[in-house]
């Protein structure tokens, strides 16, 4: 008999995680704490149970807009580098506590620098809290690799720069590099000289497209700016359509995106915090994970969304049905989609994934 698929059982399964926001996934109670260290009365409130709460009910406000202004009190008690390794020990050690074994976390430098830090310090403050809470991890037996996206803002116009540092810290455990913010308004061929570096230097780059922003977004983001990966990419469902005998009928783009195996990093309870989907059971993660595309579920702020991986699997399973099987497609999905060498996801892949769902599977 196979084990149980629960919420609790879940945990214990192996994940993978592309899209999270080390900004959006801080501990309430180290956000107060920080705050009282920092002098930042700017907290709506300092009881931990009701902060959590407040986060979650602001961001259910069905627009990426308002979402995003839940992220001032987070980024405003990040200003220094014992903050940033504090936070960012803590999310690796978070995130592994759930069951992640790879992970993807993106953070945007240039929010981190309202107390004197340059760029370089505070990446080089992100990696020691990193290494720092790796290595609490596996004291406290949980294997976990994690790395680094660099985050440049859509609405800025550093993207270079940010750009330049994802090289300089290339081997370093900086995977890659992001752009995000609101879309409306900041498409990403504002950014083609950061993209078109990168191209260069055979880096690797995801892109927000397709959240809040429709298919115009998803299609910059490949065909002018070489996106390996979408973040989100919600919106392609714009460009399938059913027919009436319940087949899909998927148009010039999205048949591009699936043959081409293009990643999209959906987060189901941000999309609908967003408004990008009407509810986990509408969301169209169902549609596209039957038709096969490379479909990989993340979290994008823990905080925010009051989520982590196994929640968003949890739910996920309990509005489409979805078994170990289907949890073990998303997790080798996620892996193989991963901005690491390749040889390296194939050890993840056959001997943390396979193996632990295996293990799920045979109860």
């Amino acid at each position: 008999m196979p084990t149980p698929l629960t919420a609790e059982t879940i945990v214990t399964a192996p994940k993978v995680l592309l899209h999270d926001h080390l900004d959006g996934g801080l501990r309430p109670a180290t956000l107060v704490d920080l705050a009282a260290q920092d002098g930042y009365d700017g907290l709506p409130t300092t009881v931990v149970p009701d902060l959590a709460r407040w986060f979650s009910e602001s961001a259910y406000s069905g627009s990426l807009e308002r979402y995003l202004e839940t992220f001032v009190h987070t980024t405003a008690v990040m200003q220094t580098r014992e903050s940033l390794i504090r936070v960012a020990s803590e999310c690796v050690q978070d995130l592994a506590t759930d069951g992640v074994v790879y992970a993807e976390i993106r953070f945007a430098p240039e929010l981190h620098t309202e107390r004197n830090l340059t760029l370089t310090e505070v990446v080089q403050a992100v990696l020691d809290g990193v290494r720092a809470g790796t290595t609490a991890a596996a004291t406290a037996g949980h294997r976990i690799r994690a790395r680094l996206l660099l985050t440049a803002m859509r609405h800025a116009a550093r993207s270079r720069e940010i750009a330049e540092l994802c090289i300089a810290f290339r081997d370093d455990e900086v995977a890659g590099f992001d752009i995000a913010g609101a879309e409306a308004g900041f498409p990403p061929t504002r950014h083609l000289d950061a993209f078109e570096y990168l191209r260069r230097e055979n880096a690797h780059f995801t892109i927000h497209a397709g959240e809040a922003f429709g298919l115009p977004s998803i299609w910059e983001a490949l065909q002018w700016c070489g996106a390996d990966r979408l973040g989100h990419g919600v919106r392609i469902v714009d460009d399938i359509a059913i027919r009436p005998d319940g087949t899909a009928e998927l148009g010039r783009l999205a048949a591009y995106v699936r043959d081409k195996r293009i990643p999209l990093e959906m987060a189901p309870t941000s999309n609908v915090q967003t408004g990008a989907a009407t509810s986990i059971a509408e969301h169209p993660i169902g549609l596209l994970t039957d038709l096969k595309f490379r479909v990989t579920v993340n979290t994008d702020n823990r905080l925010m969304s009051g989520c982590s991986m196994s929640s968003e699997m949890a739910a996920l399973s309990e509005a489409f049905g979805y078994d170990w099987d289907t949890l073990q497609w998303f997790t080798v999905n996620a892996m193989k989609s991963a901005f690491l060498p390749f040889a390296e996801r194939l050890a993840i892949i056959n001997e943390q994934i396979k193996p632990g769902y295996d293990r799920l599977r045979a109860g």
